[in-house]
């Protein structure tokens, strides 16, 4: 050590055994919080990230495979953040799919765990303070407006007319034009654009008809796509990068800023047109609507309002009714009882004639009569639910019914995936798609599962999903049309895989050939009609071929 005009120089020696002094101090803490933790494996510095990275193809079956190695506990910690003073709190994060844990989290201390700063800041500017962004009283006074409309019939019954016309009118048409054709055609994307058209024309009385023959561009459906896209790649990067993003206008944050313009034009547009002609739409339901001051909702929150309930009603239903037609088509027994039961209602509402069965697509009342196909859409949800994982933030230290210690600052994500594919939750037939475990013992009557927390795919608690009703229905008509008058086939070679979203889109859609179904042969003309009610379905299951 040496002094050069009053100013201390260490010695190069001093500096590099400082150097490894402190590298070892690191070293040896590290350690000690690696063996704390019972998450994958960890590195210095970047924590757990490189493994999320090198098994983002498959992140949640990774998941599912480390809740599976804790075994009963279904709970593990991991660290993003490994820095002394933050690897407690800020880079923590406990992942779970213990029901008890669910419940705990959602429901018995809701209040300790919102969706917390960072969740809100990365939607802010797509979804602002909608009711899926937003927490305490912002979201209670929406959640409370929205409850009411959401438990009419009326609402429901708006449902079914927005996708029968649009089944009967298009749907239909698209899928006749690809029958028995060379060309195929890919799934996915026809119930994406249908869903699409079904939540716009029941959000705002207005159909933008994306699902039509030659699947035209639509230039809001694109910007909200893109709007989205970019959304979510904030989740994949510190947030400190997208904000830095953000403020020089590149990237994806460019797409967003581009791909926002049009989608707060587009909304403008919408909602000065309902305000001069109301209709009986949400959008109009909630301008009538007053706030907790007894004051209208300001035009910025109904766009908000809108564009949450846009995002939830498309891309929840339409994924959900890929992986179900996926599924069938691995599973062609169940596709035979769901079509089955299709032709055991119409006989009964529609008489022998099965060519009037074809006529038009399945009437709200038929639709209610079909327990087996809501058993099949449960089970595949089970297994595939829309939206794969959610994150929470923790407000103050608690200690889950598990045991686990979670510190105030730290996140929690619950893997509503893995809930399915659990031995400990589903037992030892937990992979296997079996439909016949939602009915009762004689098949005629769907049976939730008595621990609520053992299926979230629609979540739980207080933020249980209202649309809950409406993506049965919806899912219903449109599953139950395809099925009536088609059958579909997977592409030779199609890969089908994941791909790493909020919500669980196949990466490269769904390509099918189309074929005519007839419906006919699934009824036998000297069998007398089934007693009233549903086709009973055995309760054991053949596997697939």
């Amino acid at each position: 050590m040496a002094t050069d005009g009053g100013v201390l120089q260490l010695h190069p020696y001093a500096m590099a055994a400082a150097a490894v002094a402190l590298a070892s101090a690191y070293m040896v803490w590290f350690w000690a919080l690696s063996r704390r933790l019972s998450g994958p494996r960890m590195w210095p510095l970047v924590g757990s990230l490189p493994s999320v990275v090198l098994n983002r193809a498959r992140v949640h079956d990774w998941i599912a495979d480390n809740l599976r190695a804790t075994g009963d506990a279904a709970t593990y910690q991991t660290c993003i953040l490994p820095l002394p003073f933050l690897a407690r709190r800020q880079g923590l994060v406990t992942v779970t799919c213990n029901p008890r844990n669910l419940e705990h989290i959602l429901r018995a201390r809701f209040d300790n765990y919102p969706k917390g700063p960072m969740w809100q800041a990365s939607f802010h500017d797509l979804l602002g303070q909608g009711i899926f962004n937003s927490d305490g009283e912002t979201w209670l006074i929406q959640r409370k407006t929205a409850a009411l409309e959401f438990t009419t019939r009326t609402l429901r019954q708006a449902m079914a007319r927005w996708a029968n016309r649009s089944i009967k009118y298009r749907l239909w048409r698209i899928l006749d034009d690809h029958c028995n054709a060379a060309a195929s055609v890919d799934l996915q994307d026809l119930l994406l654009r249908l869903t699409f058209d079904n939540i716009c024309g029941l959000t705002f009385g207005k159909d933008p008809e994306t699902l039509s023959p030659g699947l035209p561009e639509n230039p809001f459906a694109n910007a909200f796509d893109e709007a989205t896209e970019a959304t979510m790649q904030r989740f994949l990067f510190p947030s400190l990068l997208w904000r830095i993003k953000k403020a020089f206008g590149v990237g994806s944050e460019r797409s967003l800023r581009d791909s926002l313009a049009v989608v707060d034009r587009h909304m403008t547009e919408t909602i000065a047109a309902r305000k001069a002609t109301p209709s009986d739409d949400l959008l109009s339901r909630f301008m009538k609507k007053r706030d907790s001051k007894g004051k209208a909702f300001p035009e910025d929150v109904l766009q908000w309002i809108a564009l949450n309930f846009v995002l939830a009603g498309r891309d929840t239903s339409s994924v959900a009714l890929s992986w179900f037609f996926w599924t069938l088509m691995q599973r062609r027994d169940v596709e035979r009882k769901v079509v089955l039961e299709i032709a055991s209602v119409l006989r009964e509402t529609r008489g022998d004639d099965t060519a009037r069965w074809t006529e038009e697509p399945l009437n709200f009342d038929e639709l209610e009569r079909l327990v087996y196909l809501k058993a099949a859409l449960t089970e595949t949800l089970r297994l595939y639910p829309s939206v794969p994982q959610d994150s929470k933030y923790v407000v103050a230290d608690d200690v889950l019914p598990d045991g686990t210690v979670v510190p105030a600052g730290s996140a929690i994500t619950y893997s509503i995936y893995s809930v399915g594919r659990m031995e400990s939750i589903w037992g030892k037939d937990c992979a296997e798609f079996r439909p016949e475990r939602w009915l009762s013992a004689d098949g005629s009557r769907f049976e939730p599962v008595k621990d609520a927390y053992r299926f979230v795919a629609f979540n739980g608690g207080p933020r249980t999903c209202l649309g809950k009703d409406l993506a049965y229905l919806q899912m219903k008509s449109i599953a139950s049309a395809v099925l009536l008058r088609n059958s579909v086939e997977l592409v030779p070679g199609h890969k089908v895989e994941q791909k790493m979203s909020l919500t669980l889109f196949m990466k490269n859609g769904l390509r099918v050939h189309v074929k005519p179904r007839d419906i006919a042969s699934y009824v036998e003309p000297s069998e007398p009609a089934p007693p009233q009610g549903s086709l009973v379905i055995p309760t054991t299951t053949a596997a697939a071929a």
